[in-house]
């Protein structure tokens, strides 16, 4: 049930009336016509576009359009009254039994209320993560990680099928970097004085790696040449960081479809087939690039070298995809893994990046358009960086991390619920303070608390309504009297709880999951605010003493309020609570 698409259904209906009468011409598009909340709600409820777009092609007046349409709106038994403004805008006011057939719905409906076939069962991979197995992850990856499960919890609420996948960066140099700072650990649990160079991960997460690799190895590999350790100690190590990471994102309630190894793509030919198929369509050959910007000619060498003509598919420059030495350069595993990607049959693919990745983006998509000649789009979306604070000071860094701030050291300030909302409150390409003090304050300005609240306010009420003998279980709230929920506080809320299936539509469209933590901010005010009002008037209250008719119908909106709210924290991540500490 989607008021909105409801109610343009009726619009286009009109139309497509006024077109079989005459009063328009047949055959108008009507593929811009919209409705949507209007900018002033004292307006109304919602508003077209209608008379506007189609004034031109019809060749009348939008003013004359209008007026012909809006007097066949408002025979529509939902409409209570419509009005044309200005030169041709349409404004409708919905009767208050449409509101409350809402509250009804979202009752009858529960969990489900809200969702959207919107994707109509497409496949969808959402990338995310895919942090270098180097280490615990930092608060970096934290945003990135609730940013990627949101999104793809809330795809799937959307009506798609969602493949969480993580990118195991295992195949560079920064492994063999990992192998010699865990041989450095194991010495070290041999009784070795050990010394970490630059270069080096001296964080003290390495240490049970260096003791497990001494209680398997004993002193077996003490003072072996690294071409003996290292290839068994790269896949030592990864697999040790690799179950770190795991549990890091089980701290977060993060559970991913599938690890991908880079590793996997190199001696398999899967790099060379990615290659050969764009070499198939022209797309690879040899040259020279042009000087980089900011460079002076005579700094620059022009060399031969094998390029993806990137260009032919939206990117600034060609890509070089091979080293002079022959070895291929890191974007040749990268064209190779979305090749992959492509072959399992998505029907679209989404990768969550790192704000640092901001100029990669055109070449991945070019990559992605060529590969699949246009037919599966890919969303780059960048998160940027956390500035986390405590007291008025810059958090200090980890000391078991040894230069940064881990996911774990958030989660075990806060909690998994705080921290996941908190890093929606923000859209994901813009900066984002994390104030540990803050985000555990009990006030309105803590978004967190503010929604958590309004859930554990409702369920407050639920008690107080069985403690006096009433039944307000679902099915009896389903079946309650709403005539009675009138008072401009309560269809405030009922409009509120309307719009949901409409953001969850405009959410998964924008692949943006913190409208959702708005939307549900915003619904708690107004929740907040008709609760508030209980107390200066009494007919206001949810339970109202001696009365279970009217105390079914208020329990009734309320609970639809906590319908909504679950369902938005399910895609958030975030575990509703029916008490308040």
């Amino acid at each position: 049930m989607n008021l909105f698409t409801d109610i343009r259904a009726l619009v286009l209906d009109s139309l497509s009336a006024m077109m079989d009468e005459g009063a328009l011409p047949a055959g108008l598009d009507t593929g811009n016509v919209a409705v949507e909340p209007p900018r002033d709600p004292a307006h109304g409820d919602m508003a077209t576009n209608a008379a506007m777009v189609l004034a031109k092609p019809a060749g009348l007046k939008p003013r004359d359009i209008a007026e012909a349409l809006a007097a066949r709106l408002s025979a529509d038994t939902r409409i209570a009254r419509v009005d044309v403004a200005g030169p041709g805008f349409i404004n409708m006011a919905l009767s208050d039994t449409v509101w409350q057939d809402t509250v009804r719905h979202a009752i009858l409906t529960g969990p489900d209320f809200g969702r959207s076939d919107l994707g109509q069962g497409k496949r969808v991979n959402v990338e995310f993560v895919s942090a270098n197995p180097t280490g615990p992850l930092h608060v970096g990856h934290t945003r990135g990680a609730v940013f990627g499960d949101a999104l793809a919890a809330l795809l799937d609420f959307a009506g798609y099928e969602v493949t969480r996948e993580y990118y195991i960066n295992d195949g560079g140099a920064q492994v063999d970097v990992l192998a010699r700072s865990v041989y450095l650990r194991y010495l070290e649990a041999n009784g070795q004085e050990v010394a970490f160079e630059d270069g080096t991960y001296p964080g003290d997460y390495l240490i049970p790696v260096g003791e497990a690799l001494a209680a398997q190895y004993g002193d077996a590999l003490v003072g072996k040449p690294e071409a003996e350790w290292l290839d068994d100690l790269r896949d030592f190590a990864t697999d040790a960081m690799m179950h770190m990471i795991r549990a890091d994102l089980a701290a977060l309630g993060i559970e991913m479809d599938v690890f991908f190894s880079e590793k996997s793509l190199y001696g398999t030919g899967r790099i060379e087939e990615a290659i050969e198929n764009l070499r198939a369509r022209d797309l690879i050959y040899r040259g020279v690039l042009e000087p980089p910007k900011g460079k002076r000619p005579e700094d620059w060498e022009p060399r031969e070298q094998t390029l993806f003509r990137s260009t032919a598919h939206g990117d600034d420059v060609d890509r070089p995809i091979m080293k002079s030495d022959g070895a291929w350069t890191y974007f040749a595993p990268d064209i190779a893994y979305h090749h992959d990607k492509i072959e399992r049959g998505f029907d679209l693919l989404i990768d969550v990046l790192g704000a640092d990745h901001g100029g990669y983006v055109k070449r991945l998509k070019a990559a992605v358009s060529a590969l699949s000649e246009g037919r599966v789009p890919l969303d780059v979306k960048l998160c940027q960086l956390v500035k986390l604070w405590k007291n008025g000071e810059p958090f200090k860094m980890s000391k078991r991390a040894g230069n940064f701030v881990t996911l774990r050291d958030v989660v075990d300030q806060v909690g998994p619920d705080v921290t996941r909302f908190h890093m929606l409150t923000r859209k994901n390409d813009a900066p984002l303070d994390f104030d540990f003090a803050k985000v555990l304050e009990q006030t309105r300005e803590n978004p967190v608390f503010y929604v958590q609240y309004a859930h554990a306010r409702v369920c407050s009420a639920q008690r107080k309504a069985r403690e006096a003998g009433l039944n307000v279980d679902d099915a009896a709230l389903a079946g309650a009297d709403l005539s009675g929920l009138t008072h401009p506080s309560e269809m405030a809320v009922a409009r509120k709880l309307a719009e949901w299936p409409r953001m969850v539509e405009i959410a998964g469209r924008t692949n943006e999951p913190h409208r959702i933590a708005f939307y549900l901010y915003d619904l708690a005010s107004e929740f907040h605010s008709l609760w508030n009002r209980g107390n200066e008037e009494p007919a206001l209250r949810f339970v109202q003493d001696g009365d279970e008719a009217t105390t079914r119908s208020k329990m009734a909106l309320a609970r639809a309020v906590t319908v909504v709210i679950s369902a938005g924290l399910g895609i958030l991540g975030v575990t509703p609570v029916e008490e308040m500490r």
